[in-house]
């Protein structure tokens, strides 16, 4: 993180929409893609792991599961001891890893956690809190799409998933074992 003389630097932040979570063919590699609300709409998309795409999908569907997946246990866990997540903030991109920060309000003051994006934008979507790039990072890795052939400004989180429906039914529970 980059510092001034005497005050800690705070990066300016921008506004993202979660656009869609969909598989890039032929790798068959989950990506979330997301834009800025208003500006330029740069996007990001970013490759994610299967289980954190299901998990994104199963909390925009609306999908309950028996016992809870690990975002639904995080987001547990918060509220017994208090803690909100108020926002994502997706802060870097270092030799092709993006990091994220959660930024949480406790009963002890803000703080904030370092986190892989995709597990944070899965915690978003559950909380329905923003989420927000630097704008460094939006000047690094973003861009702005030129054909809107695959993105549809009025989607709904219905058809934001439908792409990855194919993707979840394949999915079993012995995907989340580690």
């Amino acid at each position: 993180m980059k510092r001034r003389a005497g005050r800690r630097y705070t990066p300016t932040v921008i506004e993202l929409e979660l656009v869609a979570v969909r598989v890039e063919l032929p790798s068959n590699t989950p990506v979330v893609v997301l834009r800025e609300l208003e500006g330029r709409r740069r996007q990001l998309s970013i490759f994610i792991g299967a289980p954190e795409a299901t998990a994104i999908a199963f909390a925009l569907e609306g999908v309950e599961t028996p016992r809870p997946l690990t975002h639904d246990l995080f987001c547990d866990v918060m509220g017994e001891l208090g803690a909100q997540l108020e926002r994502v903030v997706i802060t870097e991109l270092r030799d092709t890893t993006y990091f994220a920060d959660l930024e949480l309000t406790t009963s002890e003051g803000d703080r904030s956690v370092s986190a892989r994006p995709s597990d944070a934008v899965a915690l978003a979507v559950r909380v329905g809190c923003s989420i927000y790039a630097t704008e460094e990072l939006l000047d690094q890795a973003g861009f702005v799409e030129t054909e809107p052939e695959d993105v549809d400004d009025d989607s709904s989180p219905e058809e934001v998933v439908e792409e990855f429906r194919q993707f979840i039914d394949q999915v079993s529970p012995d995907d989340f074992n580690s």
